[in-house]
């Protein structure tokens, strides 16, 4: 069983690794590779906002009809899809190709996320530890190894854009749109200049396969773990109506009411890095060819934090991550507010996606955990409402993002992060005076 359980869990994460080394690569270009008329921030838009609404009914419905392998698998196919959008970006390609992935992403996540629930609640009685400690172990060993794909995604696209024999040098004129410093009409940035387009194909190219290798590893080696229930769930026919709407009734448990804020906060601070820093202290001030060396930073320690947060939570308790994390994205957000981007300061273009990486990887594994440990008896239906509110933060960030100024954009994430951080803490209270009984054994 042990090795059953591990064997799903690295399959898992290799497949999401081999995914988002594609994705993951796309989003963070967005905003640089298809800047005009804001394309390529739309679609990121559209994406989370389609994730949204697949949020509100798709997971429950899928995962306990097909299971979470299959699940999976047909997610992967839709985010596929988004790269074949890419190869010919324009609003007839990319805006419907936007809201398929949209539409395979909760689903793909949300039976992610069971799918490692049930296994550590399978393995706590053979370890004899609690589910909540396993759980974080393998959501950890899960974040480590799928957090890399930014390294390899970022990769690809920094050695193939660095080839582009045509790279545009930025003058001193330039550098003055770069940062928070001075507010101007979104578009008076001219530094951003798209490759070329047998670049942007073999680069686009490069993801497709990746995405459908992602599909074949999962199709081929993931244990389907939770077939029995599905064909159970089959035969006994739950009313409709009450699968449909399992993600809002959840939304009766205040716990997970307070929990919104925290959970919007990170699609808030993923969309900022990957949209705004990008764009504005990035590509404005080294060029587009080093957005994938700065997200690499970011990815790779992400990888690392994951690991090392998701083994370091069983001893020193969630709540101190969650305040590490916060007063690290606090202070990036300050230093980003005053700092005027240059080239010759070229360290320091790695020192913040470092940090937000360490800060991510903590919003990301133990959020993910939290969720899995306060509501371990309607695990799809919570995992659904992780996913819509974090993509509505991300929604509601991609849709300001071309008409405020960079330091309201500052200000408002710094507002989010303190909001959260209240709210947790009185969860985290809450959850102290009256844990939430465990899962009785035997239930899977």
């Amino acid at each position: 069983m042990r090795d059953r359980n591990m064997k799903n869990v690295l399959v898992v994460s290799i497949g999401f690794l081999s995914l988002f080394t594609a994705y993951g690569g796309l989003q963070s270009l967005q905003s640089s590779l298809n800047a005009e008329q804001g394309m390529g921030v739309t679609s990121l838009s559209v994406i989370y906002a389609s994730i949204i609404l697949s949020s509100m009914f798709l997971p429950p419905i899928l995962i306990k009809n097909i299971g979470c392998k299959w699940t999976i698998v047909a997610g992967m196919a839709c985010y596929v899809t988004y790269s074949f959008g890419n190869l010919y970006p324009g609003w007839y390609t990319l805006i419907p190709t936007s809201i398929i992935l949209g539409m395979g992403g909760s689903p793909l996540w949300s039976a992610k996320c069971t799918l490692l629930t049930i296994s550590g609640n399978l393995q706590a009685p053979k370890d004899n530890k609690k589910a909540a400690d396993v759980i974080n172990k393998y959501f950890g060993i899960f974040f480590l190894i799928f957090q890399s794909s930014g390294v390899w995604g970022n990769l690809m696209s920094s050695l193939i854009f660095g080839s582009d024999t045509n790279i545009t040098q930025i003058s001193e004129e330039d550098l003055q749109y770069c940062g928070a410093g001075v507010c101007v009409e979104i578009g008076a940035n001219t530094t951003t200049k798209r490759p070329a387009q047998d670049l942007v194909w073999t680069l686009v190219g490069s993801y497709i396969g990746v995405g459908v290798l992602a599909m074949i590893i999962v199709a081929v080696f993931l244990d389907n773990i939770d077939r029995d229930q599905a064909r159970e769930f089959r035969g006994n026919r739950e009313p409709f109506w009450s699968t449909f709407l399992a993600t809002f009734t959840l939304l009766k448990d205040k716990r997970l009411v307070i929990l919104i804020p925290l959970t919007m906060y990170s699609g808030f601070e993923q969309s900022f890095l990957s949209g705004e820093y990008t764009k504005n202290y990035v590509t404005c001030a080294l060029g587009i060819h080093f957005v994938g060396y700065t997200m690499i930073c970011f990815a790779a320690t992400n990888s690392l934090c994951s690991f090392v947060f998701g083994r370091l939570a069983e001893y020193t308790g969630r709540a101190a991550l969650f305040c590490l994390a916060a007063v690290t994205n606090l202070a990036c957000i300050l230093a980003l507010l005053f700092w005027r981007p240059h080239p010759d300061q070229l360290p320091v273009f790695f020192v913040f996606p470092a940090l937000w990486g360490l800060a991510d990887a903590v919003w990301q594994t133990q959020t993910n955990s939290l969720y899995g440990v306060l509501f371990p008896r309607h695990k799809e239906a919570a995992f659904a409402n992780y996913r819509m509110w974090e993509s509505l933060g991300f929604v509601i960030a991609f849709a300001y993002s071309t008409f405020i100024c960079l330091d309201t954009k500052l200000y408002i994430l710094l507002g989010v992060l303190i909001l959260s951080m209240v709210t947790y803490l009185w969860v985290e209270y809450q959850e102290h005076m009256n844990p939430t009984l465990p899962v009785e054994e035997g239930i899977y």
